[in-house]
C-alpha cells in the first residue's frame, strides 16, 4: 500500500474504532497530533506504535512542536524556548548561538523520536519583519543571514536525532499582519523583493532539507493563488528555481487562509496540481470524509520516495535518552534560555 496525500487528526489519546477505517484508507498518508492526543510520554509511545502498526509503509506521524507558544506536548517533555531565544544568543555570541540551535534542534527531535513521532514541523524560518503576531517570537531573527545560519544548525541537530526538518512557512509569513488560521494574508511585494525571505530555503536545500511546508499567503504580484495552492510557487519557484527535491506539505487546508479558494475538494485538487505531496486537514472530520469520498489521486512514485524518506530514525526509549549527557546538557541549555531577559534584535 502506498502513502496517500492526506494527513488527518484523531479525537483523543487512542485510536477509536471508527478512526481505524480512516487510517487504512489509501488516500491517507499521515496523522497530525495535537495536545488532546497527549497525556504522557508512555501513552504517546503507545499511540504512535498503534498508528505505525496499521500499514506498510507506516503512516507518518507529525506534530507542531517548535517550542515557546507552539509545543503540543508538555508534561514529561522539556519546556523548549521560542526560536527567538536562539537568535538572542546569536546576537551576543554567534558561535554560541549556532551551537545552541544545533543542541535544541537535537533535543526537540530526540524527545519526540523516543516516543515514536516521525516529524516535528520545524524549524520556522520566517523572517521577523516586526508585523506578524502569529510569527513573532517563532522566528529566529529579522536578518536573513542569521536565520539561515541558525536554521541550518537546527536542521543538523534534528538530523542527528533521526528526524527530518520541515522548513516553514514557504515562501514567508513574516511580512503580513493577518493570521492565516483566521484570515487570508496578502503580501504585495514583488518577487524580487522576496530574496531575503527565500535565503533560508536556499541554504537549507543546499544542506539536504527533506521537507517544506507552504503558506496560505497570497503574493498577488506573483500569482493570484496562495503559495500552498500555486503551481508557480511550488513547481516553478520551489522545485524549479530553488531546486528542492523533498516533500512539500501544505499548511492545514481547513484554515481560513485556504478557505477562500473553493470547497475542500477544490482546495485539495489545487494543492495536488501545484505539486504538493501531503495535505493536512485538521479539526474538521466532515472535510476529511468528503475528501475520502470524492478526491481522485493517482499514486506518484516520486511522491512515495519523498514521503518515505521522512520516516524517523534512531529510535531509543525516553529512559535511554535521559541517561545521556547530551540530553542533560540540552535540558540545561533550554532552561537557561527561558531565564534570559528579552533583548531587541535590531543588529
Amino acid at each position: 500500500m502506498t502513502l496517500g496525500p492526506l494527513m488527518i487528526d484523531l479525537k483523543g489519546v487512542a485510536i477509536e474504532p471508527d478512526e481505524r477505517d480512516l487510517l487504512i484508507h489509501p488516500l491517507v498518508g499521515g496523522v497530525i497530533l495535537f495536545s488532546r492526543n497527549f497525556e504522557s510520554p508512555a501513552q504517546l509511545a503507545r499511540l504512535t506504535a498503534d498508528i505505525h502498526s496499521l500499514r506498510s509503509p507506516r503512516l507518518l506521524v507529525g506534530v507542531d512542536h517548535e517550542g515557546g507558544r507552539v509545543q503540543r506536548f508538555r508534561e514529561g517533555f522539556t519546556q523548549l524556548p521560542a526560536l527567538r531565544a536562539i537568535g538572542r544568543r546569536h546576537a551576543q555570541d554567534p558561535g554560541a548561538g549556532v551551537e545552541l540551535a544545533r543542541e535544541l534542534g537535537w533535543l526537540m527531535a530526540a524527545e519526540l523520536r523516543a516516543c515514536g513521532v516521525d516529524l516535528s514541523f520545524a524549524p520556522c524560518v520566517d523572517l521577523d519583519h516586526g508585523v506578524s503576531e502569529v510569527i513573532g517570537d517563532r522566528a529566529f531573527h529579522a536578518r536573513a543571514e542569521r536565520v539561515s545560519e541558525l536554521a541550518v544548525a537546527y536542521l543538523m541537530g534534528m538530523r542527528e536525532a533521526g528526524m527530518a526538518g520541515t522548513a516553514k512557512h514557504f515562501p514567508g509569513h513574516g511580512a503580513v499582519t493577518a493570521d492565516s488560521h483566521v484570515a487570508l494574508p496578502v503580501d504585495r511585494r514583488e518577487l524580487a523583493d522576496l530574496d531575503a525571505d527565500l535565503m533560508p530555503y536556499r541554504r537549507l536545500i543546499a544542506n539536504g532539507l527533506l521537507s517544506v511546508m507552504a503558506a496560505h499567503v497570497v503574493f498577488p504580484a506573483v500569482d493570484r493563488l496562495p503559495a500552498s495552492l500555486s503551481q508557480h510557487w511550488i513547481r516553478g519557484e520551489l522545485r524549479g528555481r530553488l531546486g528542492f527535491r523533498g516533500a512539500v506539505f501544505t499548511d492545514d487546508l481547513s484554515m481560513k487562509g485556504a478557505a477562500a479558494f473553493g470547497s475542500i475538494l477544490e482546495r485539495a485538487r489545487l494543492a495536488l496540481r501545484a505539486g504538493c505531496d501531503m495535505l493536512p486537514v485538521c479539526n474538521d472530520r466532515k472535510s476529511v470524509e468528503t475528501l475520502l469520498e470524492g478526491l481522485q489521486d493517482e499514486p506518484e512514485p516520486l511522491r512515495q520516495v519523498r514521503l518515505v524518506r521522512l520516516h524517523g530514525r534512531e529510535t531509543r526509549s525516553l529512559g535511554e535518552l535521559q541517561a545521556q549527557q547530551r540530553w542533560r546538557d540540552g535540558v540545561g541549555a533550554a532552561r537557561h534560555c527561558l531565564d534570559v531577559p528579552e533583548l531587541r534584535l535590531d543588529a
